[in-house]
């Protein structure tokens, strides 16, 4: 049989067919951010609406719309919710083994006790560190409890780790977004590393700063800008050092570690006014999970061995995700299988190509490579088997509601996909013609907010973003490259990303919330970078590799 052509504009003109394609997507909106209503309700809403819109008006049949569902719905489980289940394994040993409470005193300690700092090295730090190894929420979830325990409030741990979570995105999980966006475009893969490496260093040189403007506003600022400083620069500085000269893989991790230790040095040598203590335990604004108390009371010294300890999980973390990376054991033992009924079966009229759907089974994907590491910290430690086992039903009962959701939204992105729906919302904003670059990097952001990945991202608008620069006689690498810069800012508002960041601080049920308080700034940090990257298409020609 041939292929069933996605219509562009099924309804005429192309202005109205983009207008009805986002109806789903603001309905997502609506229900989390107005209604408040769960990440799963309003995944499962937004899915039915897409479903009916696919199906009645962009004419999809129905089998290639149930098996593109059952597609993303199968990705959203491997290999997207099992990095996620193994790195918060991770997270639920290094507590049950006290590893956990030692990196939380090892934090209060270097930040002082001051909140300011705190968000500095926790959120914005040590969430790059993991955002660069594992990414999908996980880092989120972590870093989270761990301003919990200094005394944040669920919704302002979840929220100041959400912001956070954007500067690392680009590079986040290896590098893996770049390399993709390589590869769905043909570009050249240091090309497109450094150009996001002359992007996303300015969100990360300011990001520190503004993190520190919420939680302590204006006066907490003035107070601690020395600081932020420090941390921004340095994780900028070598962000963009790193993406330029080497390429994507170890960006983040470098950039992350370089910012801690230019951080706490500077902090040994400098100190902010005392205005910035940790919100009284009593505060939080729901009950902290079963596990709280093993939370510090006070920070102590602590021994290198304890510090060794603290850092040992993570640490151990980084080592072999950058090994697996290197040892390209990713791809090792994975097999292809062709969805029925979908490969194939659709034709990209915008692209005059058939829309291939193989499902690439990864044993040894990212996720697998985590859970090694809750293996190798359970053998060093010697952790007790049924210490270790212990942790593993914990973490499934985190995540169950996550899983359903995470499922739910990537089955709706996979469908917007298939359908063509997002195609004709990118056909739309490629019609602006010399304005597009303002445009470009929303239209990350929406793709990013859709999927939850700045990956898939790459994977659904990078060709996009190509074809309208040689339209626009501009440089396709700009336009590319801005799709994944673009992506980072819809990370903090994305259903996928906020329901995983959620679970590990009582949160679960209240995403809406969650995406209330990110909501304006995530849309702030895309029309900033959608201005730079105006400004590098017509006047900054020369910050384009």
């Amino acid at each position: 049989m041939s292929p069933w052509p996605q219509p562009v504009a099924p309804l005429h003109p192309l202005t109205l067919s983009a207008i009805v394609a986002a109806l789903p997507l603001a309905l997502l909106l609506v229900l989390m951010g107005l209604a408040r209503k769960s990440g799963l309700v309003s995944a499962a809403w937004g899915l039915i609406g897409a479903g009916i819109l696919a199906i009645g008006v962009w004419g999809m049949p129905v089998k290639l719309a149930v098996a593109s569902i059952a597609f993303g719905a199968v990705y959203g489980l491997w290999p997207i919710m099992w990095i996620v289940v193994a790195a918060l394994w991770l997270y639920n040993l290094s507590i049950a083994t006290g590893q956990f409470v030692l990196l939380q005193r090892w934090m209060m300690e270097h930040a002082s006790g001051d909140r300011r700092i705190q968000v500095i090295l926790v959120a914005f730090a040590f969430g790059a560190l993991l955002e660069g190894t594992a990414g999908f929420g996980a880092p989120v979830a972590v870093a989270a409890y761990l301003l919990l325990g200094l005394g944040f409030t669920a919704a302002e741990a979840v929220t100041v780790c959400l912001i956070a979570n954007t500067a690392p995105v680009a590079f986040g999980g290896l590098g893996i977004p770049i390399v993709a966006l390589a590869a769905v475009t043909g570009l050249n893969l240091n090309q497109l590393s450094s150009m996001a490496g002359r992007q996303v260093p300015f969100l990360s040189l300011l990001l520190p700063g503004y993190l520190v403007w919420v939680v302590a506003k204006g006066r907490g600022l003035r107070e601690t800008w020395p600081a932020a400083l420090v941390a921004g620069a340095s994780f900028a500085l070598t962000q963009f050092l790193v993406s330029n000269l080497w390429g994507p893989y170890a960006a983040d991790i470098l950039a992350a570690l370089a910012s801690i230790l230019a951080l706490v040095l500077f902090l040994r040598i400098w100190k902010p006014r005392p205005n910035g203590s940790p919100v009284p335990r009593g505060k939080s604004s729901v009950e902290r999970p079963s596990h709280s108390e093993h939370a510090p009371a006070a920070p102590s010294g602590l021994s290198t061995r304890q510090v060794l300890e603290a850092w040992a999980p993570w640490i151990l973390l980084s080592i072999v995700m950058v090994a697996w990376s290197y040892l390209k054991l990713l791809s090792k033992g994975q097999f292809l299988v062709a969805v029925p009924y979908l490969n194939n079966g659709v034709f990209i009229t915008l692209y005059q190509k058939s829309y291939a759907a193989v499902y690439v089974f990864q044993p040894l994907a990212a996720g697998t490579a985590a859970f090694t590491t809750v293996l190798l910290t359970a053998l060093i430690f010697a952790v007790r088997p049924r210490l270790f086992l212990a942790s593993g039903p914990r973490t499934l009962r985190q995540v169950r509601q996550p899983i359903l959701t995470v499922v739910t939204i990537v089955g709706l992105a996979y469908l917007y996909n298939y359908s063509g729906m997002a195609y004709t919302l990118g056909a739309a904003l490629a019609a602006l013609g010399w304005l597009f670059p303002l445009a470009s990097g929303f239209l990350g952001w929406m793709a990013c907010f859709l999927s939850g990945s700045d990956t898939a991202s790459n994977l659904l608008f990078g060709n996009l973003q190509v074809a309208a620069a040689h339209q626009l006689g501009l440089n396709p690498v700009l336009l590319a490259a801005t799709n994944s810069s673009g992506a980072v800012t819809g990370k903090m508002v994305s259903p996928q990303n906020v329901a995983v960041g959620v679970t590990t601080v009582g949160l679960v049920g209240q995403e809406g919330n969650v995406v209330r308080s990110t909501f304006w700034h995530s849309l702030l940090f895309a029309g900033g970078l959608s201005v730079l990257a105006f400004a590098q298409a017509y006047w900054l020609k020369w910050m384009v590799p």
